[in-house]
């Protein structure tokens, strides 16, 4: 499956991949060389080393905020210096926390807490166990405002463990090295806390702050180690003897997490789009068979609607492919209702510039069915899934599931570019921007989306079902 057609600004296609790929692989690598090589020293495996180790063989790992942050911190490279993603435990989804010691000895910076709560929302949303590798120093003093203030930074970390607990969201911490202030509070609020002999601490202030406070000379273990949290504080549950043991014993913990969710729909059997059909237009190139039941295919051309199956998923596709008008958001309203009546989950394929001016002939009534548009989309209650392919501008962002209209996950392919105007600069509408500042969840490219939808239809799809708060309307 082929991209629309060439970015908009002087970059080619390939040029933009090229970069994706670049940053990609800075966010795969973690720390310097150095870092990496002081950190196996110390018997430690690697951050993306434990998190294979702890995936079910063969499980995809869908990295939520993979690039976030990127350029933003001196000496910090993609990845606000954690991984988070969703992955299967012992047949079960279930969303992983990792801080990368590597970088910045697993500091917390501004965007690092916004990554957090990002990925605890979706789990939350979805209901998946939260299984959290600790190994931080805490905030990044310099960087405090962004850290310890506001809603969606270091006290939303806690507050989302702590509700989603109450609604049996399982909330699992490992303690792999020494972790500090809010990176001991983290493993404080889960339910169940593996923490490795000689090698995982916490504490709220490190033996130098309390030398520093007190002039008291006090090591690592009596203060915070594994011992004194097994034995007297009662802090941790679990005491292990290396990373391997510690992700053998939180198998063995969601192992016993009960009757994993099942799906509540029926998957069909995968059909492969048939060849040559990643030249044609998108819906024939991503669904089943290259089958797609198209709805209303004479009226509101601009918008393409209709249903198809991805990797047996069945889905209601609504493609943007140019202005909307006043035709095509009347017929995007009834079809995007269809989809809350059947239980059909929607995919949103968006390349549009904006919705048509109403000084334009036969547009006088665009803002009524465009309002009908954003109403419907907002109360829809299927799981929604956005891929920005080509434009998303103005309010057409919004009608076609934006950020703030809340689908499950936004995505973004590499020539993709948003903004409220079209015409921002590219280094601010494109979607390398929008990966940073973690307005999307992750840039995919073309040829990897129908795998990456068929994974996240399969987290939603063990979800129960609710009924839309509305019957379909005419138009």
């Amino acid at each position: 499956m082929k991209p629309n057609a060439e970015p908009t600004g002087s970059v080619s296609y390939d040029g933009l991949l090229a970069t994706l790929r670049a940053r990609q692989q800075e966010a795969l690598a973690g720390g310097s060389d150095k870092a990496r090589k002081l950190h196996k020293s110390r018997g430690q495996m690697l951050p993306r080393e434990r998190v294979t180790a702890l995936l079910d063989h063969g499980s995809p790992f869908c990295e939520i905020g993979q690039l976030a942050g990127a350029d933003m911190y001196e000496g910090v490279p993609p990845g606000a210096t954690m991984i988070t993603g969703v992955g299967k435990v012992c047949g079960r989804w279930c969303m992983l926390l990792v801080n990368d010691a590597t970088v910045k000895g697993g500091t917390m910076f501004g965007m690092t807490t916004k990554r957090h709560t990002r990925a605890q929302l979706f789990a939350w949303r979805h209901r998946l166990p939260c299984i959290t590798m600790v190994q931080s120093g805490g905030g990044f003093l310099p960087d405090l405002a962004n850290i310890f203030p506001d809603e969606g930074q270091a006290g939303s970390i806690m507050y989302n463990q702590v509700k989603m607990s109450a609604e049996g969201i399982a909330q699992i911490a490992l303690v792999h090295g020494p972790s500090t202030a809010g990176g001991a509070y983290i493993p404080a609020l889960c339910d169940e806390v593996v923490i490795i002999r000689k090698q995982g601490a916490m504490f709220l202030g490190s033996p130098q702050l309390v030398f520093a406070a007190t002039g008291e000379v006090i090591d690592i273990e009596p203060l915070g180690g594994a011992e004194m949290h097994s034995r007297v504080s009662g802090v941790t549950d679990h005491m292990a003897e290396d990373d391997a043991h510690a992700l053998s014993i939180t198998r063995r913990i969601v192992d016993h997490l009960g009757e994993p969710p099942r799906l509540r729909w029926t998957r069909a059997e995968v059909e492969l789009p048939p060849e040559g059909a990643a030249g044609s237009d998108i819906p024939a190139g991503l669904v089943d068979g290259g089958r797609f039941q198209e709805f209303k295919q004479l009226h509101g051309e601009t918008l393409t609607c209709g249903f198809a199956r991805i990797e047996g998923f069945e889905v209601g596709i609504v493609g943007a492919r140019g202005e909307i008008t006043a035709q095509a958001a009347a017929k995007g309203a009834h079809f995007v209702q269809l989809c809350g009546q059947r239980d059909i989950p929607i995919v949103f394929l968006v390349d549009s510039p904006g919705f048509a001016d109403s000084s334009l002939p036969g547009q006088s009534t665009v803002g009524r069915h465009g309002a009908k548009l954003l109403n419907a989309v907002a109360n829809v209650d299927v799981p929604k899934f956005t891929v920005i392919t080509g434009r998303a501008h103005g309010a057409a962002y919004h009608a076609l599931g934006g950020r703030a209209f809340r689908p499950n996950a936004l995505l973004m392919w590499p020539q993709a570019r948003a903004s409220a105007s079209p015409d921002a600069p590219d280094e601010e509408a494109g979607a390398l921007n929008w990966a940073r500042q973690l307005w999307c969840d992750a840039i995919v490219e073309p040829g990897q989306t129908r795998a990456v939808l068929a994974q996240l239809l399969d987290i939603a799809g063990r979800l129960p079902a609710r009924a839309s708060s509305y019957g379909a309307f005419r138009m």
